[in-house]
């Protein structure tokens, strides 16, 4: 019985653990425009960025409750001062598609930036391009 009770009790202390880890790096952003993450086309909206347990990150858009998982390819110290609030970081750069007759500008996640963290980098683009910022807000629990 009591060995019964001891791993309930453990279970429940992880679970209460990892929330509260995850709660505390979790922000909401609402992005005006199509994007691209993890290779995947994705349309504006509202997405909530969080911290997974093992350091990785995951976008999830609202609307559908589809969530991408982020690849992290390096952590990028925060500058001083750090950002105030979190922020998603877009790559904008253009592209012939999907007729090659028009160019369009693509948005694409570089960087991630949430409350109290080092920032991500989940994509890198090579040669000249623009970034574009979006703000966003921490997710409270």
């Amino acid at each position: 019985m009591k060995k019964g009770s001891f791993a309930v009790l453990t279970a429940l202390a992880f679970v209460l653990v990892v929330g509260v880890a995850r709660a505390s790096a979790q922000a909401s952003f609402k992005v005006p425009f199509a994007i691209k993450a993890a290779g995947k086309n994705l349309a504006a909206g509202e997405y909530a960025v969080s911290k997974t347990a093992d350091g990785g990150l995951v976008l999830r858009q609202e609307a559908t409750g589809k969530e991408t998982p982020l690849a992290v390819t390096e952590r990028i110290s925060a500058p001083a001062p750090p950002p105030a609030a979190p922020q998603l970081v877009f790559d904008e750069v253009g592209d012939f598609a999907p007729s090659y007759t028009e160019y369009i500008t693509v948005y694409v996640l570089s960087e991630v930036w949430l409350p109290g963290e080092d920032g991500f980098r989940v994509h890198l683009t090579k040669g000249a391009h623009k970034t574009r910022t979006v703000a966003g807000e921490p997710v409270k629990k």
